[in-house]
């Protein structure tokens, strides 16, 4: 019976290899399909969008949003981050708030383009009930400050299940809904599975089943080819860089693909 446990267990090694290695062979962050023309560029004589990424807490970005951050970086699309919160369930909003700073710059996104709200009825929490009309108003005016053109933020049920995230999400469809009436455009990140949120880079054969499934809005994988710089940007984050967050990064597949939809 041993040698069975074995040969799963080389397989499972194989597997994690070969996929780890497919995600390491592009030059360049990519987008699948290959073919596809995810965020082309907007109308007008730009050929870079304004994208903002709306957050919740402080290392949501790291954690979730790396190969998102890096693929449009490399596409020379602007990276804007607007985080809801400074993440003070603990004390420290303060220290995260310079921790995300710190997290950005690793991603080369300059200082002035990040944006970290305190504001009283949005504050870290898993019984905290964020309000979505000022979720939408508050990333709203961010917006027409960096004359964004593009959302990404996460889907309806927040990655991790938070229920702060689920209310991002919820705030965005509603700025969607009463403000934008079609200048911005907006991507959610798809909550996966636990099976395959800790496939590691092994999501990227899953994802291509997700794919060609008959979804109602464009679908797309980006991959990250470099998934060292998401340790980068996590450790940046001293205060929340413990052993099980050290694990999420290596283990989680948000680390090498992330699965945009659009909302």
């Amino acid at each position: 019976m041993a040698w069975i446990w074995m040969l799963v267990a080389a397989g499972a090694v194989l597997l994690w290899a070969v996929s780890l290695g497919r995600v390491l062979s592009s030059p360049s962050p990519s987008c699948l399909p290959a073919n596809s023309t995810f965020l082309s560029p907007p109308h007008g004589d730009r050929m870079s969008r304004n994208v903002l990424i709306v957050l919740a807490h402080p290392d949501d970005e790291s954690m979730f949003f790396a190969p998102s951050i890096l693929f449009l970086k490399s596409k020379g699309h602007n990276i804007h981050i607007l985080c809801l919160s400074q993440g003070n369930a603990d004390g420290l909003g303060n220290i995260r708030k310079e921790e995300l700073y710190l997290a950005c710059a690793t991603f080369k996104i300059p200082a002035e383009q990040v944006k970290v709200l305190d504001h009283p009825e949005l504050q870290d929490g898993f019984h905290e009930k964020w309000d979505h009309r000022l979720i939408a108003e508050l990333t709203m005016e961010q917006a027409q400050l960096w004359n964004i053109d593009t959302i990404i933020t996460f889907d309806s049920r927040g990655v991790s299940g938070h229920p702060n995230h689920c209310n991002v999400h919820y705030g965005i469809c509603k700025l969607l809904r009463d403000h934008v009436q079609g200048h911005i455009e907006a991507w959610e990140l798809v909550s996966l599975n636990i099976f395959r949120k800790y496939s590691g880079p092994v999501d990227i054969w899953l994802s291509s089943f997700t794919l060609s499934s008959s979804s109602k809005q464009p679908i797309y994988t980006l991959v990250n080819n470099s998934p060292t710089r998401s340790f980068e940007a996590m450790a940046a984050h001293k205060s929340q860089w413990v052993w099980f967050r050290r694990l999420f990064v290596l283990f989680s597949s948000y680390t090498y693909i992330n699965v945009l939809q659009k909302i």
